[in-house]
């Protein structure tokens, strides 16, 4: 690297957009598929027990049709890096957003069991998508002053639409007298509660015509003067539009287009930095986060809290779960990334260890004696926060900034959808673990917590302040 791209790098490093809100409504709008990643994995939550009782169905098939949708998911998240490199990110989000919509009307009115479990895929497909769009494309119009803080918009909306869609299936709930299969609207209350994602899923198609295109893919096809414009947009008019066109130019013509074919190396089939990218997103799974928004309910029943409580205590949790990753905004930029993820490990492994010992203890009349009760109630709330203020946010932030640009969309998306499999295989498998022994469950979900540290530790590079173009 010569003294001169490294000048260029450094003022890149330190530029202030002259519209900061302007950049901020941006990265907002992009991280709306960010939010309907977070509403359409929860607002299943509130169907299971219906669902259940409508198709007369045990835990093991009920876990497939709520953990179908992260096979749509995978696959969703691996072909949108090669879909957003041909077509365009923003194409993208729109493709996602039509999918969205479909995928909601068709949960809130299925005729059989098998056609939620599709309706479900095509949803998560779309899932999948916005989970490799919205960050890459964060990453690529974010001044790297603010690309920590901007990117983590990307799971602040996440939290956001499961919070929402906790309260709104709580509100939903209590409007049907309690009963998930209460008639509202002249359906059953879940099926409202899945339909009404057709109202954000709009919203962000919307939205995708109000922003615009990665000036790094306008550059990669060849279109520089609008390149240049929106570089002015996001990253103000002191910067060097010239010398930083000529950077991500220089960087794209060194090396070819991301393929699946530029992953493959070393000693275990892919790169060392792909390996490490899809160890992350495997660590941030298997530590269950998505159990505590997929089953939170059925979980608080199954210990003897009453199903109304039991939905009070899911929308708490994703108010911590807010709380948490409002912190990791804060301080991601300025503690970094991996001292963050390092606290989380630690934090997450204390809560998760307290939930084991809490289930551990027979029950009394159909509930947790009080003080196991209460420690659980309390451990989950814990690890939740301790999730959200690090992997929560700093898994999606280096995902989207530790990958050379040659291979940052197909490494991005192979990471993507790795971490999709593991949701799957945390999702599919919890209801038969709980039924097995929920304490030994939460062990194996405190022993990956305790596991990720000396990953972390010995693996994982610090990103914070470098430019897209200094990463490999």
């Amino acid at each position: 690297m010569t003294s001169t791209t490294r000048t260029q790098q450094s003022r890149a490093g330190t530029a202030h957009p002259d519209h900061l809100g302007h950049v901020i409504f941006i990265a907002a709008a992009a991280a709306m598929g960010g939010f309907l990643f977070g509403y359409d994995s929860s607002v299943i939550n509130g169907a299971v027990e219906a669902v259940r009782d409508r198709y007369d169905v045990g835990s093991a098939a009920l876990a497939q049709v709520i953990a179908v949708a992260l096979i749509g998911c995978a696959v969703g998240a691996a072909t949108a890096g090669r879909m957003a490199d041909r077509i365009g990110r923003i194409r993208c989000m729109q493709i996602a957003a039509v999918l969205f919509t479909v995928s909601a009307v068709g949960s809130a009115l299925p005729f059989a069991l098998w056609d939620l479990a599709l309706w479900r895929v095509v949803g998560g497909f779309a899932i999948g998508m916005a989970s490799v769009i919205g960050p890459a494309y964060i990453a690529e119009v974010a001044p790297p002053a603010y690309r920590g803080r901007l990117g983590s918009f990307q799971q602040a909306a996440i939290v956001v639409g499961i919070a929402v869609s906790q309260l709104v299936n709580w509100g939903l709930l209590n409007a049907a007298g309690g009963d998930q299969r209460g008639s509202l609207m002249g359906l059953e209350a879940w099926q409202v509660m899945l339909g009404v994602m057709v109202v954000p899923a709009a919203l962000y198609g919307l939205l995708s015509f109000a922003i615009p295109e990665s000036p790094r893919f306008l550059v990669s096809v060849g279109k520089y003067d609008r390149a240049r414009g929106i570089l002015t947009e996001v990253e103000g008019e002191g910067v060097d539009l010239d010398a930083r066109i000529a950077e991500i130019e220089l960087a794209m013509k060194r090396e070819d287009k991301s393929t699946f074919r530029d992953l493959l190396g070393g000693s275990f089939f892919f790169k060392p930095i792909v390996w490490i990218g899809i160890g992350l997103s495997v660590f941030q799974q298997f530590v269950g986060i998505n159990v505590a928004f997929y089953y939170s309910s059925t979980l608080w029943q199954s210990v003897g809290v009453d199903p109304t409580d039991s939905f009070f205590y899911s929308f708490t949790t994703s108010i911590i779960n807010i709380v948490g990753t409002v912190i990791a905004m804060i301080f991601v930029d300025r503690v970094g990334r991996k001292p963050l993820a390092l606290i989380g490990s630690v934090g997450m492994a204390v809560g998760l260890g307290l939930e084991a010992w809490a289930f551990s203890h027979d029950l009394v009349d159909g509930k947790l004696p009080a003080a196991q009760g209460w420690t659980a109630l309390i451990a989950a709330h814990v690890f939740v926060l301790f999730f959200a203020l690090s992997w929560g946010v700093v898994v999606w932030v280096f995902l989207g900034e530790m990958f050379p640009n040659r291979i940052r969309a197909a490494a991005l998306g192979v990471a993507a959808s790795a971490q999709w499999l593991a949701n799957w295989a945390i999702t599919a498998s919890f209801p038969s673990l709980a039924d097995w022994n929920l304490s030994a469950t939460y062990v194996i979900y405190t022993a990956f917590a305790a596991l990720s540290v000396p990953f972390v530790l010995k693996f994982v590079k610090e990103t914070k302040g470098k430019a897209l173009e200094e990463m490999g």
